[in-house]
């Protein structure tokens, strides 16, 4: 009589370590992307019509991915919802992002260059008043040409922020602490009143962002929207007086 055959046991799968692994690799992308911002586009050789056609398939997956993880959040959008508004289908989508994560994470990315780019620009040597209507108008423009950057973004802040914690804590503290010394260097020249510099940025970013974030709610109020040019040019020269107004030296 034959001795029975052993069972091979397969250990657990260990789930915690890996996922820790995958978000700190997400969160190290998105650092670089980051750091990155505001450099300018690469220089590129021309392209056939095959490669173009993988370009606008791309840009079509990232703009459909952006408006259903933005109306939906991570945990919410399914692979299938975003292959079938990029109008392809999943498995084409799948050949260029291997995940729902791999692609919440390309998106992010490239939001990120949208998100850094306007208050990186601005430096000592500028006007003030100049440069903070500049920045004004830029975040509007984002908020009405993209909203849904905006709106995402504001989703994972929500939810902790577990990609872009190295972010906040990174680039954008970086880019912020530099733009904190010029508008410091801006008080102390007599260019502005005393205004706090970070408060300053913050009631920026809230002012123009709400037009992203709180759509709806404007157009049931005023019956307009930024996509309207007089109510764009309404409102960016409402918030430049208001912002100005407060941070003229008197």
């Amino acid at each position: 009589m034959t001795a029975p055959v052993a069972k091979t046991v397969k250990p657990p799968r260990k789930t915690g370590p890996r996922a820790v692994a995958k978000d700190a690799s997400g969160a190290r992308k998105l650092v670089k992307a980051a750091q990155s911002a505001g450099d300018g586009a690469p220089s590129e050789t021309p392209k056939g019509p095959r490669a173009k056609a993988g370009e606008a398939r791309k840009a079509a997956i990232l703009k459909a991915a952006l408006a259903v993880f933005a109306r939906q959040g991570l945990d919410g959008a399914s692979v299938e919802a975003i292959a079938q508004a990029a109008g392809i289908s999943k498995a084409n989508l799948l050949y260029y992002h291997p995940s729902k994560d791999a692609l919440y994470l390309a998106v992010l990315e490239q939001g990120l260059a949208l998100w850094l780019a306007p208050l990186s620009r601005f430096t000592e040597a500028d006007d003030p008043a100049e440069a903070i209507a500049a920045l004004i108008g830029a975040k509007l423009v984002l908020s009405r040409d993209h909203p849904e950057v905006s709106r995402l973004f504001a989703l994972e802040m929500l939810r902790g922020a577990p990609l872009l914690k190295p972010v906040l804590a990174g680039p954008l503290k970086a880019v912020f602490d530099a733009k904190v010394a010029v508008i410091q260097a801006w008080v102390a020249a007599g260019k502005l009143s005393r205004v706090d510099p970070p408060h300053l940025i913050f009631a920026i970013w809230a002012l123009t962002q709400h037009y992203a974030d709180f759509a709806v709610q404007v157009r049931a109020l005023s019956g307009k929207t930024l996509s309207d040019k007089a109510f764009m040019d309404e409102t960016q020269a409402a918030i430049t007086a208001l912002v100005l107004d407060g941070a003229r030296r008197r």
